[in-house]
């Protein structure tokens, strides 16, 4: 049943507060007649000892048990006026005397002298002392019954005092209007405290209704969940508070993640890594690359008013993907272009020779010219088996050409056809290469050299080039997503190639390291283990 229903408020901040002064009222109720209760048994227990007391101080006076032996029961009698005066003396209901037959030998009313008692004196006559609230002829009271003892210590009778149980109520009703005093006051501060939480949560919650918060949670759910792309929030500590399907996705999480990652913190859900350093802030700016797995992502991270975050992933592989590609087709256009200009010439100086009647040169010219390509070609195909990395080095080669960089193999290079992963190894070796003809081409004498070989089902990749080098305190960081000394193109940034190099190689439980090739160029070296069937 809605609050509507019942007539209630229906902001969340008045249902608050309402229920917090009902649970505060309640509190007071329960703490008073908690108090309450035991204060009863207190005072009964002080009024029966009070009377215990002065039972216990008549009876040691030795002229009241004398009375009781060598007087008879009177109102003139010398125990009765012992009596009246201990009961005026300490202001008790009345102070009984009897003797061993439970015969009254004193009494407030002298008429109900030597009338038998109206309780059971037997166990005062035994010589037990007895505490009890009981009702007499008098009422109800609080009793103290002890034993009279004559001087050879026999018992010749008992005394009994009561105090008026009248007396014990008004202290108990006396006590309830300080008690209610107290109540009333934790009360009042109990709904100060409830009427300013309440108002905390007024701010917190924007005053909305339940109902209202309620359809946020689910709309925010149903959002997140839906979105393509990537949500993580964080709290302040650093720890996970949510991750969206697509982030899970993205960054190869279990499925379910969404709801095993909140709680936890980042570097336990990620490991450490440059992907962990961007969304807890470490790494700062806008659309920052990282990789993660075989993904590029891009990362963008906003602060929250609690001091926590949330962070956006986007996923660029394809992108990545697409601009290298693009790279690799304009670098095809150009060694092309170049190919139809020297074609050209190599045509007119053929038309020449032809026109000149230098007939035998110019099968010369085109035996050498044919001749060079062919040379390639074999050089490349004969050392390496598989048609993916082949075509790839040919390719290559013909850009090298055309940017004047000689690219040559290494005398150990022999690769056979098994490759468990070829693809994978078109992209490192691009990568590498690409690199190494950027480097090369403007040194005083360009060279890139390229080594492929197998060692057991172990692939082992090596290019080197002429160029400046990587200096040895930079030989990790250059792996780093982002860190490049390129400038970025239009259509993709830099600074992933030696990171998808990296990751790749690892991926494979292999290794990607930088170093200095024997001429003082840059030498990088890549080692996949089982890369081959």
């Amino acid at each position: 049943m809605s609050a509507r229903r019942l007539g209630l408020p229906r902001r969340a901040v008045s249902q608050i507060l309402l229920t917090q002064l009902a649970i505060a009222a309640g509190v007071a109720v329960l703490a008073t007649g908690l108090f309450l209760a035991p204060l009863s048994a207190q005072l009964d227990d002080q009024a029966m000892r009070r009377a215990l007391a002065i039972a216990q101080s008549a009876a040691a006076d030795p002229a009241l048990a004398a009375g009781v032996l060598s007087s008879g029961p009177a109102a003139d009698s010398p125990v009765q006026s012992s009596a009246e005066r201990i009961r005026r003396a300490t202001g008790a209901e009345y102070v009984v005397v009897l003797d061993l037959n439970g015969i009254r030998r004193s009494h407030p009313s002298a008429d109900r002298i030597g009338l038998p008692v109206s309780t059971d004196p037997s166990d005062a006559l035994a010589g037990r002392e007895v505490m009890e609230i009981d009702e007499g002829t008098l009422g109800r009271s609080a009793r103290g019954k002890v034993p009279l003892l004559a001087a050879d210590g026999e018992i010749v009778g008992a005394v009994s005092v009561g105090i008026a149980y009248d007396s014990v109520r008004d202290r108990l009703l006396g006590a309830i209007p300080g008690l209610l005093a107290y109540a009333g006051g934790a009360l009042a501060a109990g709904a100060l405290a409830a009427y300013l939480l309440s108002r905390r949560i007024q701010r917190q919650t924007r005053d909305l209704a339940f109902s209202d918060i309620a359809g946020l949670l689910a709309e925010r759910e149903a959002m997140l969940h839906s979105i393509r792309e990537g949500v993580i929030a964080l709290a302040p500590d650093g720890r996970v508070r949510l991750v969206n399907d697509e982030a899970a996705r993205l960054l190869g999480l279990a499925p379910d993640a969404t709801d095993g990652c909140a709680g936890r913190p980042l570097e336990d859900v990620l490991g450490t890594g440059r992907t962990a350093d961007v969304l807890s802030g470490r790494v700062t700016g806008r659309d920052l690359l990282t990789v993660q797995g075989p993904r590029v992502l891009v990362a963008n991270r906003m602060p929250t008013e609690d001091g926590g975050a949330v962070a956006t992933l986007r996923d660029r592989t394809e992108l990545e993907h697409l601009g290298r590609e693009l790279d690799s087709t304009r670098g095809l256009i150009d060694a092309l272009r170049a190919q139809d200009h020297e074609h050209a010439n190599r045509l007119h100086t053929l038309l020449g020779l032809l026109e000149l009647g230098l007939h035998e040169e110019a099968v010369e010219f085109v035996t050498e010219v044919a001749g060079v390509h062919r040379t390639t070609a074999e050089q490349v195909t004969e050392k390496v088996h598989d048609p993916l990395l082949a075509a790839l080095l040919v390719g290559k080669a013909a850009v090298a050409a055309e940017r004047g960089v000689p690219l040559r193999l290494a005398g150990s290079t022999l690769l056979p056809d098994r490759l468990v992963d070829p693809g994978g190894l078109v992209t490192i070796l691009g990568n590498l290469v690409d690199n190494a003809l950027d480097a090369a081409a403007g040194s005083a004498a360009p060279l890139v050299e390229v080594e492929l070989r197998a060692e057991g089902r172990t692939a082992v990749l090596r290019v080197c080039d002429s160029g400046p080098g990587v200096p040895a305190a930079r030989r990790e960081e250059i792996f780093t997503e982002g860190w490049s000394t390129k400038q970025p193109k239009a259509h993709r940034q830099r600074g992933l190639g030696l990171a998808l190099v990296r990751r790749l190689a690892e991926r494979q439980g292999g290794s990607a390291r930088a170093g200095e090739a024997a001429d003082g160029g840059a030498e990088f070296s890549v080692v996949l283990p089982e890369a081959l069937r």
